[in-house]
This record gives C-alpha cells, sequence and structure tokens, in this order.
C-alpha cells in the first residue's frame, strides 16, 4: 500500500492516475470530503480524510502502508507540523520507505517554505526510516499562465532580471512513480529535479509570445497582490503565514537566481525532461 498525502493537491491529481495506472495499490489522505469525493471519482477506494498534522489521523493514514509519498501542502501555515507527524507515524508504523516532495536548494532557510521543508528533510533523516527526497525546482503551473491566457500578461513577484530553472509535475510525478515503484533502488537517495534552462522573466515572456503568436506583456507585481492568486479574498489576518512565504520569495528570487541542473532529473526519466515552451505549447491548445 502506498499513501499519498495532499493527494488533491497540485502534484496528487497528477500522480494518483499514474500510480493507479501501474496497478499500484493507493490510498489517499486529504482534508476535505469534497476532495475525498474527488478522488473516489478517480478510481481510489481507500481515503483517509483528516489533518495529517494530528497524530491520530497520520497513524490512521500510514497504518498497514509499506510507502509514504509525503506532500506538504502549499503555504499551509502547519506544514512543518504535517510532516513531522507523518514521519513519526510512519516509524511507528514500521513503513517500509518514506518518499518526502521537498524543494531544491532546501537549505536556503531565507525562505520560509524552505526552512520548512529542511526541517522535515532534517526529521526523516534522524528517523532510521528508509527514504528518498526529491527536490524539484519551481514548478510550472497553469495557475502561473491564467493571466496570460486571459489578459495576456505574464506576471511574477521578484525581480524580472533574476534566473530561475523550472519543472514541470508531469516530470516530477513521474519520478515518483518510478521511485515508488522502485523502492529500493531509490533507498538513500536525494534528487534534485530541474528542467532545462535557466530564465529570466523577460525570456519566460518572449517563449510564451512565440507559442501563443501574439505580444505578451511581462509585469512585476508585489507578494501581496501575487498572493490574491492564490487564496482570492480571504482576510489578510487568516493568512499571515502564506504572506511571509510569498515575500520570502520576493525577497530572495529578487537578489539571487534559483537555479539547478537538469542532468538528475534527465537520468531519472530516461529522457530528456519537458522544456518551458513544451509547457506552454501543451497548456495553450485550445487557448491561444
Amino acid at each position: 500500500m502506498i499513501v499519498v498525502t495532499a493527494a488533491n493537491g497540485n502534484q496528487g491529481r497528477l500522480l494518483i492516475p499514474k500510480l493507479l495506472d501501474a496497478k499500484l495499490p493507493v490510498r489517499a489522505c486529504v482534508r476535505s470530503v469534497e476532495s475525498a469525493r474527488r478522488l473516489h471519482q478517480m478510481g481510489v477506494p481507500d481515503v483517509v480524510v483528516g489533518d495529517v498534522s494530528d497524530p491520530a489521523v497520520a497513524a490512521r493514514a500510514v497504518h498497514g502502508a509499506q510507502q509514504v509519498y509525503h506532500i506538504g501542502p502549499t503555504l499551509h501555515p502547519r506544514e512543518r507540523e504535517m510532516g513531522r507527524t507523518v514521519v513519526d507515524a510512519a516509524r511507528a508504523a514500521s513503513v517500509r520507505h518514506f518518499v518526502f516532495s521537498s524543494v531544491l536548494h532546501a537549505i536556503t532557510t531565507d525562505l520560509v517554505q524552505h526552512e520548512i521543508k529542511r526541517d522535515v528533510e532534517e526529521h526523516l533523516l534522524s528517523s532510521g526510516l528508509e527514504f528518498t527526497i526529491l527536490q524539484p525546482a519551481n514548478y510550472m503551473l497553469p495557475l502561473k499562465l491564467k493571466p496570460v491566457f486571459s489578459r495576456g500578461v505574464f506576471e511574477l513577484s521578484w525581480s524580472l532580471e533574476r534566473r530561475q530553472s523550472m519543472v514541470d509535475l508531469d516530470d516530477v510525478t513521474d519520478v515518483a512513480r518510478t521511485v515508488l515503484a522502485d523502492g529500493a533502488r531509490h533507498y538513500g537517495a536525494t534528487y534534485e529535479l530541474a528542467g532545462p534552462g535557466r530564465y529570466t522573466a523577460h525570456e519566460l515572456g518572449e517563449i510564451i509570445s512565440r507559442v501563443l503568436g501574439r505580444p505578451v506583456e511581462v509585469r512585476r507585481i508585489d507578494a501581496d497582490t501575487y498572493l490574491k492568486v492564490w487564496v482570492g479574498d480571504a482576510d489578510p489576518r487568516e493568512v499571515t503565514h502564506q504572506l511571509r512565504v510569498l515575500r520570502s520569495i520576493t525577497e530572495r528570487y529578487s537578489s539571487h537566481d534559483f537555479v539547478g541542473n537538469p542532468n538528475v532529473l534527465t537520468w531519472l526519466l530516461g529522457r530528456p525532461p519537458t522544456t518551458f515552451e513544451a509547457y506552454v505549447r501543451k497548456h495553450a491548445n485550445g487557448v491561444a
């Protein structure tokens, strides 16, 4: 049995069908009944609903499991507690293999979310569990392309001149499927997952414009504005953690490049990783 946490999130929605197609037994863990309903519709018979920062929920989620794929929910204020609690539950349940979705350069602790994932990595390394840690670069997300398709504007909340490496979540979840299917071959490994290229915002805008065949404006927005993309019109008093995360990204990415190397991802995939241009073409079909 493979347990996948945050199973209805960006990664989970891509990974779950791949595990099911591979005939691997899956248990999903989600925080809402609505998410559970969606996963049942995808064909997952075993879904645990609850907050895995609660030890009782985490214990129920990993009971009888051989492997855990833990994804920290994006921008969640209890992400650190969730990670540590799931690791503790997995150790108590004698889980054979714990795979953790971390982040590229988790040691960059002036980034709030990186520090959280670094702490979970350390907890996992100290647990005695067999582990694999995946460290993906910035995700290529449909969310980031929505302003392009709707308003012809590509927006980032940091310096437009700084360079970044990116990775397609389809590639990340292909790697996760391989690691979970092959198990022991990946014990003790930490894999940096970055796609090809190191792009400024202007270069990304040029790629998008070329794909769409029309001009695309590249614009910098502040972290507070970008937060609304993620949480809508939520009460600012209820999203202080999320704002800290995004402000730290703005500050770090405006003063330093965030880049990686595609060699490891290429080896794990057994094929060239998805380029940003290919990603845009995939999502522009029927929109451009």
